[in-house]
């Protein structure tokens, strides 16, 4: 079995026929599985299943740019339906997030413009870009979130609202084009600072990462402070010695001295 196909082999199965290593959750037109090679601290795909009833042939949705040339209005609704899947699988991610880190981070859901695999697939990763799997430079550029091959799920669904024209432009995906981004420099996603070589890079990335964690610890333990001092019961006001000033009427009328007993 070919990796470049393996994607459209899952598409094909039915849904109890995929290992649990394999598949996250699935729905009537979508599997999500697990990215096996994950190039941030989350990365899931999401796939449109393959069926007799799927309304999409094998071809029409081999990538991005086979299904932008099938019907317009059709492939809309497919990326609508793979976008709606998504932020399902984004607020499963984030309940992870917090139970596992106490804090919540963004999460992009996009395509690559010359994906390397055979079928459609939608990326849903956590923006951190920090994972073993993070290789070399074309790894690294292809999820650069502001580099143009990492083509953000709703940049897409505009250019459906766009003029025909635009479109058609957007639609063509140049192979050419887009693969040159990939040979960019290697710039930080968050501060754009250039650095020299993967290694340099994946410390950089891992230190911008433990600083929004500490930071976060940080205030989660101010917060819990807060939240302590108020659950606290407030202590009872002392009564002042009776010397008649600052005490209360009450005080001095229903608390008997020493004579009056």
């Amino acid at each position: 079995m070919s990796n470049l196909t393996i994607l459209r082999t899952y598409a094909l199965k039915a849904a109890d026929k995929l290992p649990s290593s394999v598949l996250f959750r699935s729905s009537e037109k979508f599997y999500t599985i697990f990215d096996a090679y994950p190039k941030s601290t989350f990365h899931f795909l999401i796939l449109p299943r393959l069926h007799d009833d799927a309304g999409y042939s094998e071809r029409d949705v081999a990538n991005l740019k086979s299904l932008l040339q099938t019907d317009k209005e059709k492939a809309r609704e497919l990326i609508m339906g793979l976008k709606s899947e998504a932020l399902e699988v984004k607020k499963e991610i984030e309940e992870e997030m917090v139970e596992r880190y106490g804090f919540k981070w963004d999460v992009w859901i996009g395509f690559h413009a010359v994906p390397s695999m055979v079928h459609l697939h939608l990326h849903v990763l956590s923006a951190d870009l920090v994972s073993e799997r993070m290789k070399n430079k074309k790894h690294y550029n292809s999820f650069h979130p502001s580099l143009g091959f990492f083509l953000h799920v709703d940049d897409v669904l505009s250019w459906f609202e766009a003029e025909p024209s635009y479109f058609s432009r957007m639609a063509r995906l140049d192979t050419k084009s887009h693969e040159a981004l990939l040979k960019g420099d290697l710039t930080c996603w968050k501060c754009q600072k250039t650095m020299k070589n993967i290694p340099t890079l994946k410390q950089h990335l891992q230190e911008e990462f433990d600083k929004v964690a500490t930071r976060e610890k940080s205030k989660r333990t101010v917060a819990n402070k807060k939240r302590k001092a108020s659950a606290e019961p407030e202590p009872e006001p002392k009564n002042s010695p009776d010397n008649g000033e600052g005490s209360s009427k009450r005080s001095r009328t229903e608390e008997p001295s020493e004579e009056s007993v």
